[in-house]
């Protein structure tokens, strides 16, 4: 997202998918985000939380995403989704310019571990927002 200061990398986050069968495809569907009820809802967790030998790749991983950031000229917010390989090299799965601002969603949870407060973030995504308007008016 980007601030008063630019660009900014919010945390990391990885998806774990605990307990699904090998054949079971780990993507994160419709019932992994929506369904209350299912087992991907259940089991699709969200970590923030790295150990030290990981610190090389949460630093590629944000480097890829500040050049995302620029390559594609974005503004406001958005979220670069990442896989990353047997070899530790990560490959990106999409730039989403507007990912889903929900108070629980990925987002919020991302600003909440950067101790930005939701509402703050809300305010700074508009501004931008208004911003951009008015340099094209």
């Amino acid at each position: 997202m980007s601030d008063q200061a630019g660009a900014r990398v919010l945390p990391i986050a990885e998806m774990l998918f605990q307990d699904y069968a090998p054949d079971k495809l780990k993507i994160v569907d419709y019932k992994a985000k929506w369904d209350a009820d299912s087992f991907e809802y259940n089991n699709t967790v969200r970590k923030f939380n790295f150990d030290d030998e990981d610190a090389l790749l949460i630093s590629s991983l944000q480097d890829i995403a500040l050049q995302c950031w620029n390559i594609f000229s974005l503004r406001g917010y958005a979220r670069v989704d990442f896989r990353v390989d047997k070899n530790n090299k990560p490959w990106v799965l999409e730039v989403n310019t507007n990912p889903c601002l929900s108070p629980d969603a990925g987002f919020a949870a991302a600003l909440e571990r950067a101790e930005i407060k939701y509402h703050e973030a809300i305010g700074l995504i508009i501004d931008n927002a208004l911003k951009s308007i008015s340099k094209e008016i």
